[in-house]
């Protein structure tokens, strides 16, 4: 029997993205960053404006960029400049992409895709950022082979063996069933892990100094062919 942490995969569109997803894509040619827990793909951004303006982006892809903005207006921090006694843009790393210089500068236009800044344009986003990653054990009663993945609380069921049929691509051909009273019974495999009765009881049992393996939530999937299924 294994017990394996399951390679993560970075290709597919969800609904939800782990940190570690996100994390992989940190190169000019393949750039993600989230903000205030919207997942934005910028590469093809980057890839038509690849100059000066997208350093600060490309440095920081794969990485969360809130600290760049206000979180109540959207907009990039500013300060007040005694020197100059204007507001200017807050930006550490080097002005990035759509955001407006400090003074009058004859290079700058005024006009943005869809009249808004890429962090304002729901098309650069594919998706939240989790904000709670659990793990779970998924044992294929068929091959008695048990496996670990981490997924995000927030997904379904169904999400989640979206994530598993990246390793079993007949995952849907599987009953997925939970122990419940000394008795496998049928997911509901729109519900979330909290809905169907396995709360994230991970912070008491570390403080407790309890292993992970002892509390970790298993799902049991069964072969729909397989003579032992009822």
């Amino acid at each position: 029997m294994s017990n394996q942490l399951l390679p993560r995969q970075h290709g597919t569109r969800r609904r939800y993205y782990t940190p570690e997803e996100v994390a992989a894509h940190n190169s000019a040619t393949d750039a993600w960053v989230t903000v205030f827990f919207k997942v934005f793909n910028l590469t093809d951004l980057i890839t038509t404006n690849r100059d000066t303006m997208t350093q600060a982006l490309i440095c920081n892809a794969g990485r969360d960029v809130s600290h760049w903005f206000d979180g109540k207006t959207m907009e990039v921090k500013s300060y007040y400049s005694e020197d100059f006694g204007i507001v200017r843009p807050y930006v550490p790393m080097g002005r990035f992409l759509h955001v407006s210089p400090s003074g009058p500068a004859s290079n700058w236009s005024t006009e943005l895709p869809q009249d808004l800044p890429w962090w304002k344009d729901k098309q650069y986003i594919i998706g939240n950022m989790s904000q709670r990653v659990r793990k779970l054990r998924i044992v294929n009663v068929l091959t008695q082979q048990s496996d670990i993945l981490s997924v995000c609380s927030e997904e379904t069921m169904e999400e989640i063996q979206a994530r598993y049929m990246e390793y079993n691509a007949h995952a849907t051909c599987y009953t997925w069933k939970q122990l419940k009273d000394e008795n496998f019974v049928k997911i509901d495999m729109q519900k979330t892990l909290d809905q169907i009765g396995m709360p994230d009881e991970s912070g008491l049992f570390e403080s407790m100094g309890i292993d992970e393996d002892q509390y970790m939530p298993i799902v049991h999937v069964y072969f729909n062919d397989d003579l032992t299924y009822n």
